[in-house]
């Protein structure tokens, strides 16, 4: 009885950690949203965490479509972030194969060498980057944010996704290679198809770096047509007076591609990551 009662607190505080857990980090989320839909003269009055009916509204939303071209730094970090996670993709998972399947000399070097680029700060990079992209004439052109957003995506990627291939024995290789498949043949018929929920979380995660950088497409674009919108959003802030109901109407509308790519991604990114933490 004693071990029954033992498991039953056990399960008890692990459940309670889990809401606590669930809470805390939702209420960011809940916050943005509740001031979002509050109209400024509440905003400019006490707040309360459970706001009432009377002071909700959408005219933060239409504001901030009205007076602001939202939708088009919408579009600038679709188009940013689509290229940069496709390219990133197709580049680290086949060095992720490579790392995986072959050892030579380099492999611990190379490994060592995508770590250290990872953790490198943007702020120590972004100086060199723009002097080459002036001298190249890629400021104001969305070429120089895809090179910089893949220089630090495909580290984290191509890390990633050498976890999961580790995950997927070598004699389904093996045995399609002796039915007739080239090395090739092989990695696309069988290794692919297997590898998708580790490349479908690998590109969800990505997709999440490259919408959420700041400080390239702060610096390498200025013209405001072409901002991303986190670049956007920030410039909502003024010097002296910042409208929280805007800025967060618009924070609103910038996270609904990264939630719809959880809400149907979700089962591959658990898969993905599960699988790769797993050597066949």
């Amino acid at each position: 009885m004693n071990t029954f009662s033992h498991r039953r607190s056990r399960r008890a505080g692990m459940y309670a950690l889990i809401i606590l857990s669930v809470v805390i980090l939702a209420f960011p989320l809940y916050w943005m949203v509740v001031t979002a839909l509050t109209t400024r003269s509440a905003l400019l009055d006490n707040i309360s965490v459970m706001p009432s009916l009377g002071n909700m509204t959408l005219s933060n939303f239409t504001k901030i479509l009205d007076a602001h071209p939202i939708l088009t730094w919408f579009g600038n970090s679709v188009f940013v972030t689509a290229f940069s996670t496709i390219i990133a993709i197709i580049v680290s998972t086949m060095a992720a194969y490579s790392m995986s399947r072959f050892r030579y000399k380099s492999t611990n070097f190379l490994g060592f060498f995508l770590l250290v680029v990872r953790m490198l700060p943007e702020t120590l990079l972004v100086v060199p980057l723009y002097m080459m992209f002036t001298n190249m004439r890629l400021i104001n052109n969305y070429a120089s944010l895809i090179i910089s957003n893949i220089t630090f995506i495909i580290p984290f990627s191509t890390w990633m996704m050498k976890g999961y291939f580790d995950s997927i024995p070598t004699t389904l290789e093996e045995a399609a290679r002796i039915d007739g498949c080239s090395r090739i043949q092989a990695v696309r018929k069988v290794i692919v198809p297997l590898a998708t929920p580790g490349i479908a979380a690998t590109a969800t995660y990505s997709a999440i770096l490259g919408w959420s950088e700041f400080l390239f497409a702060r610096t390498f674009i200025t013209q405001p047509d072409k901002w991303t919108i986190t670049v956007g959003i920030s410039s909502l802030m003024g010097e002296y007076t910042i409208i929280w109901g805007e800025v967060m109407a618009a924070a609103a509308i910038s996270i609904i591609p990264i939630a719809l790519v959880f809400i149907f991604l979700e089962k591959y990114m658990v898969a993905g990551v599960t699988a790769g933490a797993v050597k066949g």
